[in-house]
């Protein structure tokens, strides 16, 4: 059991002390350690940064792993280079504005940065009720939230327990974070930016005797680093992995146990939607017609006039790139379907003949570079793709490989329902004979939450429902994708590992591309009537 255990430290508002905290925190880890991360909740940077230079230079050493929120304040933000998520010196990370972070050792936390919002308008120091949805939408899904991670206070966290000295959550406190703990049911619940600890009493999260027992909550607010009334900024505990606990111990209850402090009447609920519609362009780069002769980009209205200008431009290749639709260099006789914003297209060496690729028209690098436009329309090719293998009684799996790689590709291979019942073995295998660190992530997590642009990786989603994650640090086998799908209990076909070994001629690609496209046609969202 001992090494399901983490020790963590947590940290209130550092507000730039950094070499008070971390001297204590390198004090507390010799002593007791060693800890696996040291978790800071509230406002990392303050008004004077100037201890910061040192560790941002490396010439100061951050003793443990520290993962930090973002801003509760605008005149914080200029403190962040990337405020989607970044490593702002060696083991300092800052996690972004909101996601689950997945450990490797199956602990599960869930983040939020910054405080409730005044109005609909969002800043890099708030959030939105769409921020709260994203989270409850991802969280549930896997519901074994260990910890979560917010600067503001729940306002109805002190019902049924003493109220804290110094401050009053009811009205500075957001009842959007009161839904998110009261939907996330967490077993600790850490927050910052009130200046004071307040470690409440344990609460529990079912209803007695009408339903089933379930795991308590601990919320603990704690105060600023260095405070001079001496109240504690600095909080040591540890923690076995939910997914790892015996259930008969993880729902037993301690003797003073309080009732929920959240309930339906208390918690923020979902503003009213305005009715305006949605005007975003299609796309005009690439003319199905120009090359095919067919009536299959008939449905497309526009064609880049005023209705057809995307939310934000796209970044610019470095060079010539071989996917973007609008390069001289993409072979176009490999395109099956085209979008308004994404592509499916033939893969050049497919693995098996149905290999295909989803692509942003323009360029983004990864996942995470995207816009939501692109993202929404790129599901929607999933949903066909996954709804036209289906009929021939296959499975697909997607992955993408953000390393050494220039232009995002979502790689597509069908395989038999069969070999999907063996793809998670097969991957676990496959990654620990290389040494490679492959996480489980959330079913219904978003990739952007979990790896800021920039970030190299490996993803992969599995017919059977699981995402797997991998960071890459150096060396990452480029074919390790295909070594997988390729090795015997899937498709058997290790011959066809190197996509190079696998060439057919312009006039071969081009007939099984027609093919495609024909298995594709019922499925094609693209060829749907806009009226």
């Amino acid at each position: 059991m001992s090494e399901k255990i983490e020790k963590i430290l947590v940290s209130g508002d550092v507000d730039g002390n950094f070499n008070q905290l971390f001297k204590r925190v390198a004090n507390v880890n010799s002593k007791n350690g060693p800890f696996s991360m040291l978790l800071c909740v509230g406002n990392f940077f303050g008004q004077d940064n100037s201890q910061w230079l040192p560790y941002k230079r490396g010439e100061a050493k951050v003793p443990v792993p520290t993962y930090i929120l973002g801003p509760s304040s605008e005149d914080r933000a200029s403190n962040y280079p990337d405020m989607k998520g970044c490593e702002l010196c060696e083991n300092v990370i800052y996690l972004g504005p909101n996601g689950i972070y997945p450990s490797s050792s199956g602990l599960k936390m869930v983040y939020l940065s910054g405080k409730e919002a005044a109005g609909h308008a969002k800043s890099a120091s708030t959030f939105t009720f769409d921020d709260i949805s994203s989270l409850e939408t991802q969280a549930t899904a896997k519901p074994a939230i260990d910890i979560l991670l917010t600067s503001q206070w729940p306002n109805a966290v002190c019902n049924y327990a003493k109220k804290p000295e110094g401050c009053d959550p009811q009205s500075s406190g957001s009842s959007m974070i009161s839904r998110l703990a009261f939907k996330l049911r967490p077993r600790y619940h850490f927050c910052g930016t009130e200046g004071t600890y307040y470690e409440r009493l344990p609460y529990r999260n079912h209803k007695v005797l009408l339903e089933p027992p379930r795991h308590v909550t601990r919320f603990i607010g704690l105060a600023k680093v260095g405070n001079p009334e001496k109240q504690k900024w600095l909080y040591a505990f540890n923690i076995t992995p939910m997914s790892k606990c015996e259930p008969t111990e993880l729902v037993k209850q301690p003797p003073d146990v309080t009732e929920c402090p959240f309930s339906d009447s208390n918690i923020a609920w979902p503003p009213k939607q305005s009715s305006g519609k949605n005007t975003g362009g299609v796309q005009f780069f690439y003319d199905m017609d120009a090359k095919t002769g067919d009536d299959r980009g008939q449905k497309r209205k526009g064609g880049g006039g005023e209705g057809g200008e995307r939310k934000r431009l796209p970044p610019k290749p470095t060079g010539p790139c071989w996917f973007c639709l609008a390069s001289p260099e993409v072979e176009k006789h490999l395109v099956v379907s085209v979008g308004d914003y994404t592509y499916l297209a033939l893969a050049k060496g497919g693995l098996v003949s149905e290999h295909l690729l989803i692509l942003p028209i323009t360029h983004f690098q990864s996942t995470p570079d995207l816009d939501d436009d692109c993202l929404q329309e790129i599901e929607k090719f999933k949903r066909a793709l996954k709804a036209m293998f289906k009929k021939k009684g296959k499975r697909a799996v997607f992955f993408e490989r953000n390393y050494r790689s220039q232009h995002l590709q979502i790689q597509v291979v069908p395989v038999s329902d069969e070999a999907a019942l063996h793809l998670m073995e097969t991957f676990t295998n496959t990654a620990e004979s290389s040494s490679i660190e492959l996480d489980e992530i959330p079913k219904l997590s978003n990739i952007s939450q979990i790896a800021p642009p920039g970030t190299p990786y490996f993803y992969a989603e599995l017919p059977t429902g699981e995402k797997l994650f991998h960071r890459v640090k150096k060396n990452f086998p480029l074919q390790f994708g295909r070594e997988v799908l390729a090795s015997p209990p899937i498709l058997n076909v290790t011959e066809r590992i190197d996509w190079r070994e696998c060439k057919m001629s312009k006039e071969e690609e081009t007939d099984l591309r027609d093919r495609i496209r024909e298995d594709f046609r019922p499925y094609d969202f693209t060829l749907e009537d806009d009226d």
